[in-house]
């Protein structure tokens, strides 16, 4: 049963409950009216049913609530973790200045995590990324040209960190079309980066 349905469901009982409490309340009024106290504990019996009913609508739109939340944590702990390992990663190869298979290979395999997780704008970073270290990395090393590493770095971890704060401006401006090609894109180049 989807969410709406299930609304839609508590909206109907809720107004047959008003209706059918109303009805009865009228006549038990006009049935009590002669025995001395009915009426309060016809009051009090319809206040205890309308608050049960009450309480069970709002414990159930919590209950909803914090699931949605913890389902949210958990997601941006698993995207903090797959970009944590990505920088580690790039730290790595920068100190070592050299690209091995292993190294291409979890390139590989985080492009395909960041798929997962990942916003349009750091995809988009990631893809600039690859390009610059495809171009500054000859025979399996990399050139001393660590400006252009650093400035894709940066820009890259500008992005994780928009991501990882919230939503970015930028980010709505992308179609889901546009972020298919940008995935595509980086997996294309993760496995063509050059180590011969």
């Amino acid at each position: 049963m989807t969410t709406i349905t299930k609304q839609f469901s508590y909206l109907i009982l809720t107004f047959l409950t008003l209706v059918a409490g109303y009805a009865y309340l009228r006549y038990a009024y006009k049935v009590t009216d002669s025995t001395p106290f009915t009426q309060e504990i016809v009051l009090i019996i319809l206040g205890t049913i309308a608050t049960v009913f009450i309480t069970a609508l709002l414990l159930n739109k919590q209950t909803a609530v914090e699931i949605e939340k913890e389902q949210n944590i958990k997601f941006l702990d698993l995207k903090a973790q797959t970009y944590e390992r990505l920088l580690d990663l790039m730290e790595d190869m920068a100190s070592q200045n050299v690209l091995n298979e292993s190294d291409i290979t979890k390139l590989q395999f985080v492009t395909h995590r960041l798929a997962i997780f990942a916003s349009p704008g750091v995809l988009n970073e990631y893809t600039n990324f690859l390009n610059v270290v495809s171009n500054i990395s000859k025979d399996g090393t990399l050139t001393n040209d660590t400006e252009k590493l650093s400035e894709a770095l940066g820009k890259l971890t500008i992005q994780i960190r928009f991501d990882l704060l919230g939503e970015h401006q930028t980010q709505r401006t992308y179609s889901i079309e546009q972020i298919k090609k940008i995935i595509k894109k980086n997996s294309d180049n993760s496995s063509h980066i050059n180590i011969d």
